[in-house]
């Protein structure tokens, strides 16, 4: 064995100091709730912005496909063809062709703008993000035609429910003699969803397709054809065999290139956020440094002692070692505890903060999602384990070289 059992009983004897050292054992309980908090907040921290992440991801490519093929200078007319040839693709699992437009959504109670899409009513089922999260009204309206899909938000802002009606205004208008009239329509309020993201729940309308044709006027084409593939990270590729088939006219976007700047600003916060949080464990491995010179220090008499008694350079070393090691993995094991206990009930911990504080944590108005999601990447906490355990081990090297280095003579001279 690597470290006897006379090292491993003199360091934990050295952890379990008495009255009179008692300072130097705050000391080492500081350091190891350091390293364990350390460890817990980086684990959570990375898991609530991986889950974050993921979920967004999800439900953004849940309403936006993972392809959108666009019409540049006009709108898609044989679009069913188009979207039998992109479907043979490999990898494509589904094809959608849409209509989008901007409109203004006015009501007895408000005036906001949105986003209106017309889509058919088996391609919306397929939406699960939406078919599945209709909390009133029935899809079967909105298949035969009588009415539109809104968001939650949307319908408590403009305080209306599953069979009301809300006005729809289109900047692009009728031409009359007068000029353009914005063309205002409206129209009942066949379902309502509420996905839990905000920006879709108080801006999206789905309308049939037929009926956004004859709206926006698109007679017999689309503005676009929407695509869905097994694997999200082949978009690029399956991207450029789909290019050829939408042809000239118009623009193949991958969903990594329409949300660029929203991923790119996640993955920079999240390097950034490591970073930071790695230093709580490098402060928590200096106080290992100060607490083991500290004990060193204290202990020169009985240091002097073993070596008068035959114990050697590295027996020394190995005991100041172990008694250092310890307090980091300990402290790195029970900050791995901490941080996966309290990933896997992060929830549960917002709801009873938020009744405990009377206030709202995770206020939806102003964040993406209406609860708190953790995800923890395997490889990514181990990396974190192995941080602090290397820097926790790096830590007790000096001291116990310089307590191996000790001189016995000169430390009984001066007790």
């Amino acid at each position: 064995m690597i470290f006897g059992a006379f090292e491993r009983m003199v360091a934990a004897r050295y952890l379990r100091a008495r009255r009179k050292e008692g300072f130097v054992s705050v000391i080492a309980g500081i350091s190891l709730v350091g390293i364990a908090l350390g460890v817990a907040t980086l684990i959570i921290v990375m898991a609530v912005m991986n889950g974050f992440r993921a979920d967004v991801t999800e439900r953004i490519l849940g309403i936006s496909g993972h392809i959108n093929v666009y019409g540049t200078t006009q709108a898609i007319t044989d679009f069913d063809t188009k979207a039998k040839a992109v479907a043979a693709i490999p990898g494509v699992v589904s094809v959608t062709p849409i209509i989008d437009g901007q409109v203004l959504v006015t009501s007895d109670a408000s005036a906001a703008g949105a986003l209106a899409r017309g889509v058919r009513l088996d391609d919306i089922k397929k939406m699960t993000w939406v078919a599945d999260k209709i909390v009133d009204g029935s899809l079967e309206t909105f298949g035969t035609g009588e009415g539109v899909i809104i968001g939650a938000r949307m319908a408590e802002t403009h305080r209306v429910r599953a069979g009301g009606e809300i006005m729809l205004i289109s900047p692009k208008g009728n031409v009359t003699a007068f000029g353009s009239v914005p063309r205002a329509h409206a129209f009942k309020v066949a379902a309502i969803f509420n996905m839990g993201m905000s920006e879709y729940d108080s801006g999206m309308i789905f309308m049939p397709l037929d009926v956004a044709q004859a709206y926006f006027k698109y007679p017999a084409s689309v503005t676009g054809l929407e695509i869905r593939i097994q694997n999200a990270d082949d978009a690029r590729a399956i991207a450029q065999q789909v290019a050829p088939v939408g042809g000239p006219g118009t623009r193949v976007l991958t969903w990594e290139q329409t949300n660029a700047p929203f991923f790119n600003v996640l993955q920079v916060e999240r390097n950034v956020m490591f970073l930071i949080l790695s230093l709580i464990i490098l402060v928590a491995a200096l106080n290992i440094i100060s607490g083991m010179i500290m004990l060193v220090k204290d202990k020169g008499r009985d240091i002097a002692i073993m070596r008068t008694m035959g114990a050697t350079r590295g027996t020394v070393m190995r005991i100041f070692f172990i008694a250092g090691a310890s307090v980091g993995v300990i402290g790195t094991a029970s900050g791995f505890l901490l941080g996966v206990l309290f990933c896997d009930n992060i929830e549960s911990i917002r709801r009873f903060v938020e009744r405990l504080l009377n206030t709202e944590l995770f206020n939806p108005e102003f964040y993406y999602l209406t609860q708190m999601p953790a995800k923890m990447e395997w490889d990514q906490t181990l990396a974190v384990v192995i941080m602090a355990l290397v820097l926790s081990l790096a830590a007790t090297l000096y001291p116990s070289w310089r307590a191996a280095r000790t001189d016995p003579v000169e430390a009984l001279r001066y007790e």
